[in-house]
């Protein structure tokens, strides 16, 4: 068990044969997330051999189509499959009303619930939270309303020392859930045995930062600090900074400067304009600032921590 990101897509705007548009597949403490679903997110999903009853959770940064027109058709192939499960969609105020005129005017009949959960704040917010992982939004600064999605780890149980565990016959399979939450064990006498005695460090928990379209935003980086992967668009190279602006996009070395600011373990840069043809350029601009930069390898799982 570990946390695995799938990038399924990373192209900006348009498909090339060899680049799908944005969507990413992450599997994080056997939870299934499934962040943007540009056009042909499913067709990626099946060459990545995820199985689709395991997404119950899809988190969309904003309606721009690059972002969200797979979505659609990835939801009428979970009618055809026999879902019945419901499915939560987490995205802008408006992605409702998207989704079902599409369905209405199509007379897509879903056979299973979808829960909307419309965003529209400028603040980081929790929207996930269970007993193992939380989500928070990113704020971000595009041309339309757009978030990015922070996911992390809950503290994990602390490990338990069974040489040590052993000398004191008092302590039963019942007490070992006690000792991985970190509690000490009394022992009849009243003496107390301290729980880092008895137990180990626990694993780490991880982190991983979506950062979609955005102008540079250091707004972000308080909410971002210190994740172990962070995914940040770089649309141009710092030649075309203007531009970048103006389209509310980031360069190679924006992104490598808030990978810095934030003190993140791995940025990965993708969503590179199609007038690039050697995405290397991104690295070599993004190194000079923040080494530890690498390029999205589509459909090769990318093991967080």
């Amino acid at each position: 068990m570990g946390t695995y990101l799938t990038i399924l897509g990373f192209n900006s705007a348009i498909p090339t044969i060899n680049s799908a548009p944005t969507a990413q597949f992450l599997e994080m403490e056997e939870r299934h997330f499934l962040i943007d679903c540009g056009e042909g997110t499913q067709v990626q999903l099946r060459k990545a051999k995820a199985r689709f009853s395991k997404i119950n959770h899809i988190f969309i940064s904003h309606l721009h189509g690059d972002h969200c027109f797979g979505l659609p058709g990835l939801i009428a192939s979970f009618r055809l499959l026999g879902r019945e499960t419901p499915l939560h969609i987490y995205g802008p105020k408006g992605i409702k009303e998207m989704l079902e005129t599409v369905f209405r005017l199509t007379e897509t009949h879903k056979g299973f619930e979808v829960v909307y959960h419309e965003l529209d704040k400028n603040y980081s917010e929790k929207i996930f939270e269970d007993n193992r992982v939380e989500v928070y939004t990113i704020p971000l600064d595009h041309r339309i309303y757009c978030n990015g999605y922070l996911f992390r780890e809950k503290p994990k149980e602390r490990h338990l020392n069974m040489q040590e565990i052993s000398k004191y016959p008092e302590i039963e399979t019942c007490d070992y859930y006690n000792l991985k939450l970190g509690k000490d064990f009394v022992l009849s006498d009243g003496y107390i045995l301290k729980n880092e005695v008895l137990t180990k460090e626990p694993s780490k928990s991880v982190s991983y930062a979506f950062c979609s379209d955005t102008r540079y935003f250091e707004s972000i980086v308080p909410v971002i600090e210190n994740v172990d992967v962070l995914y940040h668009e770089a649309t141009f190279l710092h030649d075309l900074k203007e531009m970048a602006d103006y389209t509310g996009h980031t360069t190679a070395l924006e992104a490598a400067r808030i990978a810095r600011k934030a003190n993140v373990g791995k940025l990965i840069l993708g969503h590179f304009s199609n007038r690039y043809g050697d995405l290397s350029v991104f690295t070599n601009e993004a190194r000079e600032v923040f080494p530890n930069t690498f390029l999205p390898k589509q459909l090769e799982p990318v093991k967080i921590g």
